[in-house]
């Protein structure tokens, strides 16, 4: 608000106001002197009131009031840890299990609003961060459409990567596993597209740097739990969807767990992933509010002038 402009107004109304009273008083003192009967007073001085009343409100409205309105939105920060191991590549989700990880990706991210920053980390027995965190969600589509299959699996390894994406800051496991204190972060969220299967062996650890961080992490389990066998360096290998690994990652972090069995289940996985919702005080403009109730009471103070004198002023 105004504060310069609201004092102005109230001092040309306060100006007004004494004036009106003064100027009611010598009225009155005048038709005393002249033997005549004053008018009742309160009535005369009611449109008076409406109209310099108006004109307090009015002032108020030039000032342009706002309040503060608690509104709740999804935002801050998420990750897509996206599997890029040779198991990926296989074909019992058609047309492969990494496509279709994609295809759910891209729906996920164009589902969420610029009050979210999306980054993506593409892992297999290491990760790597391709897109920071951003509002500008264009890079993590591209990032997303870069993903080629390779190597190995290491969830640990994914969890870990995306928590150094979400703290702007490398973070690592001490030596005998402990857990290293990054803060807290709430507003922080990773969404793991994979088949489960595990290779790196530090997963529990990197789950508790998670959790102690409050990142919640939400895994999205592509592949059937029947498997099928995909071709590696020229060796067939039988793969399958490790349901348990992604449920207990979910579960310790207060996450969740979605199933993608097929093409169908991963269409829905944006409308099923709830993010955290923060509450931020946005300002409300009330000028139209106080516009509103000004015209009103000089509305009503002129048509009580009129009525009493049969003049508009």
């Amino acid at each position: 608000m105004n504060l310069y402009l609201l004092a102005l107004g109230l001092l040309v109304t306060a100006a007004l106001a004494a004036a009106a009273v003064v100027f009611a008083r010598r009225r009155s003192a005048a038709w005393a002197a002249a033997g005549i009967t004053a008018p009742n007073r309160r009535r005369t001085q009611l449109g008076t009131g409406f109209t310099i009343g108006g004109l307090a409100v009015l002032a108020i409205a030039v000032a342009g009031p706002t309040a503060s309105v608690p509104v709740p939105r999804a935002s801050g920060t998420v990750i897509l840890a996206m599997d890029v191991s040779a198991s990926m590549g296989a074909d019992d989700i058609a047309p492969t299990r990494l496509a279709a990880a994609q295809q759910a990706a891209r729906s996920f991210i164009q589902a969420q609003p610029a009050s979210v920053d999306i980054g993506v980390v593409a892992f297999e027995r290491g990760a790597l961060t391709t897109a920071r965190p951003d509002a500008d969600h264009s890079a993590a589509l591209a990032a997303i459409d870069r993903l080629k299959v390779t190597g190995g699996t290491s969830l640990g390894s994914a969890i870990i990567a995306s928590l150094s994406a979400i703290t702007g800051e490398r973070v690592a496991l001490g030596r005998d596993g402990a857990a290293p204190d990054i803060g807290y972060w709430p507003s922080a969220t990773i969404v793991m597209f994979s088949d489960g299967q595990d290779l790196g062996g530090n997963v529990d650890d990197a789950v508790a740097v998670a959790e102690q961080a409050g990142v919640r992490i939400h895994t999205v389990g592509i592949g059937t739990t029947a498997g099928t066998a995909v071709k590696v360096d020229g060796f067939s290998l039988q793969t399958a969807l490790d349901e348990d690994a992604l449920e207990s990652i979910a579960q310790a972090t207060r996450g969740t767990y979605h199933p993608g069995t097929d093409t169908g289940q991963l269409d829905g996985v944006a409308s099923t992933i709830d993010l955290r919702l923060t509450v931020s005080d946005e300002p409300l403009p009330l000028a139209g509010a106080f516009i509103a109730v000004a015209l009103a009471l000089l509305t009503a103070g002129s048509a009580l002038t009129v009525f009493r004198t049969g003049r508009v002023v």
